[in-house]
């Protein structure tokens, strides 16, 4: 996928997600959630959780990367595919979460704001970020993804877009 085009689906998933989170219809969930699932304020943070660190990795040097992770040994993986073997994953994590989305606290209404405006902020700076990286580093570079293990840097970013997407998808759904 290029890059030009995983931009643009970084931007529709995150203006789907604030879209539905500033739909007045939603406006008095976001300390609720259904019995035993995550509230919609968790959902925006567990987010915002996601792309943090993702935007902070790119922002190293990239000779760290390589030192800490190591290169890509394969050919990178087309959205669908990553997609797909990330549903797979989930199937068999049996409802685990990342550690750094385990025990989340609920974030009040007076801090949902902060959320939003801060997940705007960081899905802005990755789609910059994606587009001054080089295509060959995109594909070269690899990250740790805690479910999916290593992946290119163009994946996990593609899978970014898709993750957005999953957690909309649910708070449609069941929300």
């Amino acid at each position: 996928m290029l890059k030009e085009d995983i931009v643009s689906k970084l931007e529709e998933s995150h203006q789907n997600l604030l879209s539905w989170l500033d739909d007045p219809n939603n406006l008095d969930k976001w300390e609720t959630g259904p019995e035993g699932k995550w509230t919609t304020g968790q959902q925006a943070l567990h987010l915002l959780q996601s792309i943090k660190p993702l935007n902070d990795a790119l922002s190293m040097p990239k000779f760290i990367l390589r030192y800490k992770f190591g290169k890509a040994n394969r050919d990178v993986r087309d959205f669908n595919t990553v997609v797909d073997r990330y549903q797979e994953r989930l199937k068999h994590a049996q409802g685990k979460t990342y550690k750094g989305s385990r025990n989340m606290k609920i974030p009040s209404e007076k801090e949902k704001q902060y959320i939003l405006n801060r997940l705007q902020i960081e899905n802005k700076k990755l789609q910059t970020k994606t587009m001054r990286w080089k295509d060959k580093d995109l594909d070269n570079y690899i990250l740790p993804h805690p479910l999916m293990g290593k992946m290119p840097v163009r994946e996990i970013i593609m899978w970014t877009a898709h993750h957005v997407n999953h957690h909309t998808k649910t708070l449609n759904e069941k929300y």
